[in-house]
């Protein structure tokens, strides 16, 4: 009886890890397309609660992990025409290059300036380059609800070829359409940056989060 016990218990560990990379793989897969084109305006908020307006414009052309992505501001003037070229890979980190009008040449983003901000925003250049699964070790921590939506509740860990700032992440996927609900990254035991994804709708066949909160540090 204990044998079957043991048994039972040592093949609880990787089922679990394989189903939360297949919940991974699988939300990546229903959010393929083979490319895609965002408009948005991003708020920022400064001290004493001013918020600052910044509009723009993001195109994508290639595969999940192996592609291509462009990020351009488009508003106010004094950031107008600044763009991020994100060139994405399955096996590393990706390469980054940004356009700065003002100066009239391009910069390479080199790993260790990743975990800046992008200009003057709460994303670091690390956080606009996309989540390649096989990078990561995942692990199904359990299921809580997002904003009235079941989800489960899945802790990615970067593996040693990963460069990353963070130790680990935690993502809540939705059980019933497979859209992120809401990423919380570490240092070490800390979450320093939760962003939130609201208003998900269907476009085109994809769920797709029309509004994001981000929050460095959060309460």
């Amino acid at each position: 009886m204990n044998r079957v016990l043991w048994l039972a218990i040592g093949l609880a560990v990787p089922l679990a890890a394989q189903d939360a990379r297949q919940i991974v793989e699988e939300a990546q897969r229903r959010g393929r397309a083979t490319s895609q084109r965002y408009e948005g305006v991003l708020e920022v908020m400064g001290g004493e609660g001013k918020v600052t307006k910044k509009s723009w414009q993001s195109l994508r052309l290639g595969s999940y992990g192996d592609s291509k992505s462009m990020i351009r501001f488009t508003a106010p003037a004094e950031v107008k025409g600044v763009a991020l070229l994100v060139v994405n890979h399955p096996d590393r980190s990706s390469d980054q290059w940004m356009w700065t009008p003002a100066i009239g040449r391009e910069r390479r983003i080199a790993l260790q300036d990743r975990s800046t901000r992008f200009f003057g925003t709460d994303f670091s250049f690390e956080d606009l380059e996309e989540r390649d699964v096989n990078q990561y070790d995942y692990r199904l921590m359990g299921e809580e609800a997002i904003d009235g939506a079941a989800c489960w509740m899945i802790e990615s860990i970067p593996k040693q070829t990963k460069s990353s700032q963070y130790t680990k992440s935690v993502v809540w996927i939705r059980k019933d359409n497979y859209a992120f609900a809401r990423i919380d990254s570490y240092s070490k035991n800390d979450v320093v940056r939760r962003l939130t994804y609201t208003n998900i709708s269907n476009i085109q066949g994809i769920w797709t989060a029309s509004r994001g909160i981000t929050r460095r540090r959060p309460a």
